[in-house]
């Protein structure tokens, strides 16, 4: 049996899905109010805060996922990873089961131009403090042989259905809304962003090959990055109509962050925006040179197809 630890949200669904289309049919959903995502899935509830409820959801578990979602907030990532990690090492310890951990960049030095799985943990805020403690907690279990696991990193998402991520946020949403389309501080530097189905096909990928386990992994992302400039000139020739947007200043961030819990959320996460973003997923593709990741031509029309369709999802800042 495979169980995802947090199956509800964008990257759990996509996994349950691809799980159930190529590897497994005996699949266990777990959250606080976990739904099926294809139809023979087994749900089980529980709040991973709670290391006997979480020891119950593993158990039984060859391989365990672990894509939950936090509440997007500086103090809840520092208290709770750390906590979700413990439980969640504790558990597939002592079931033997594999852990595979979905992970992001908040705990790199967001101003460098190159993040490998090399990089160094260099955080600015308390979240990416709070994903380091966890990263830690995870690497040294690994290190003492106390859990078989890997870990598979990826920077913001975008992506159709239920995607959260600032690029869905302030362009996809915009555009579904009629509204002028918002860029953060510079439309002239690069961004690397994953495709959320390609996140998560990668993740089943790394979870039922045997040689990714005691590693870190970057997961795969079209190297042809392109500024907002140039994501938003795409997205336009593909919508058939010039888009309008507009650069939010640093000052105007901070003036709307009083009011806006998450604008006040994202701040520690700007410098990453005021500089070239490359985040490296040569190993990946090196190991898996077969793996088809899709353009950012492909990912924007799916998502475009759905705005028209009016089946686009409301997003929030991830």
């Amino acid at each position: 049996m495979q169980t995802i630890l947090g199956a509800n949200g964008i990257i759990g669904e996509e996994l349950a899905k691809e799980l159930f289309i190529n590897y497994t049919k005996d699949i266990r959903i777990v959250g606080r109010n976990p739904m099926k995502v294809n139809d023979t899935d087994q749900l089980f509830k529980a709040d991973l805060l709670d290391p006997e409820k979480t020891k119950q959801a593993v158990e039984g578990s060859d391989v365990v996922y672990l894509t939950v979602g936090l509440p997007y907030s500086s103090e809840v990532f520092l208290q709770n990873w750390p906590i979700i990690l413990k439980n969640t090492i504790a558990a597939c310890a002592l079931h033997k089961a594999k852990l595979v951990y979905f992970d992001n960049t908040y705990m790199y030095d967001q101003s460098k131009k190159n993040q490998s799985e090399e990089s160094p943990f260099e955080p600015s805020g308390k979240k990416g403090v709070g994903k380091e403690i966890a990263a830690k907690l995870l690497l040294e279990a690994m290190q003492n042989k106390v859990v078989t696991a890997a870990i598979c990193r990826a920077p913001e998402f975008y992506g159709p259905g239920k995607t959260k991520g600032i690029t869905n946020a302030l362009i996809f949403e915009n555009i579904k809304q009629n509204k002028k389309l918002k860029v953060l501080l510079r439309d002239d530097k690069k961004r690397t962003l994953i495709y959320t189905p390609d996140a998560s096909r990668a993740v089943a990928l790394i979870g039922n090959t045997e040689d990714t386990f005691g590693q870190t992994w970057h997961l795969p992302c079209d190297d042809n990055r392109l500024t907002y400039r140039e994501f938003i000139k795409v997205t336009s020739d593909l919508y058939g109509k010039q888009l309008e947007y507009s650069i939010v200043p640093k000052w105007l961030i901070k003036l709307i962050s009083i009011v806006n819990p998450f604008m006040k959320e994202t701040q520690e996460l700007l410098p990453r925006y005021e500089t070239d973003n490359i985040f490296s997923s040569a190993k990946f593709k090196e190991r898996f040179p077969e793996f088809k990741l899709t353009t950012y031509q492909e990912g924007i029309a799916t998502i475009l197809s759905e705005i028209k369709a009016g089946d686009a999802p409301s997003s929030k800042l991830r």
